[in-house]
């Protein structure tokens, strides 16, 4: 059978990434159970933060292993209604995080993220 599909968070990468001991951490215990997806979203944070060529060997290392979902106009519609609810909340959050929800929305993924603050305002997403 194969595994289910799950939408990935970049917090989620960068926990690894930092971790000495990689051999346990969430990420590789979602690989082990899950087909990953990442946001092209979570691509552009990943490089931004990639400091030396070592860090942009691990994510080129990381991309050979998850699926990339591009920012399409149907996930830009998603993220804009979002933007708007959560204005009208005063429940903003970062709009880098608003774009990766709502890839996992169009997309119908869950979402795992260690960063459930945010993405808990959004009422359409499924987060693991």
């Amino acid at each position: 059978m194969d595994n289910p599909k799950l939408l990935i968070d970049t917090s989620i990468i960068i926990d690894h990434f930092r971790k000495k001991d990689k051999t346990n951490t969430q990420l590789i215990q979602l690989y082990n159970k899950y087909l990953l997806y990442i946001s092209s979203v979570t691509v552009f944070e990943l490089y931004n933060g990639a400091s030396d060529a070592e860090k942009v060997k691990d994510i080129e290392l990381l991309l050979k292993n998850v699926k990339i979902i591009d920012f399409t106009s149907n996930i830009a519609f998603e993220a804009s209604k979002i933007y708007r609810e959560l204005l009208s909340e005063n429940k903003m959050i970062e709009f880098r995080d608003i774009f990766i929800a709502s890839s996992a929305i169009v997309n119908k993924l869950p979402l795992a993220t260690l960063n459930l603050n945010h993405f808990e305002r959004i009422r359409n997403v499924k987060l693991i």
